[in-house]
């Protein structure tokens, strides 16, 4: 019987994370931070493993600006 219960409590576990991501992608969406749910959910993960979420933030978006930069000059040269 404690079998069942544990199995019981592992899906109950399983569909609120489910839901809570996707909660937190919703509101990334609305605040249109440009994040697919893969990614969000590393953020959310290092976050939770002690990241400081503003240089997170920072990080992303230099990597977000030498991107277009690197595109920009791709398109230049053809």
């Amino acid at each position: 019987m404690g079998n069942v219960r544990e199995v019981a409590l592992a899906v109950v576990g399983n569909t609120l994370e489910m839901r809570r991501e996707q909660i937190l992608f919703e509101i990334s969406r609305i605040l249109n931070t440009g994040l697919d749910m893969e990614t969000l959910s590393i953020c959310v993960r290092l976050c939770e493993q002690g990241i400081n979420p503003e240089a997170l933030s920072s990080v992303i978006k230099e990597l977000r600006k030498a991107t277009e930069a690197l595109k920009a000059a791709e398109n230049m040269t053809g």
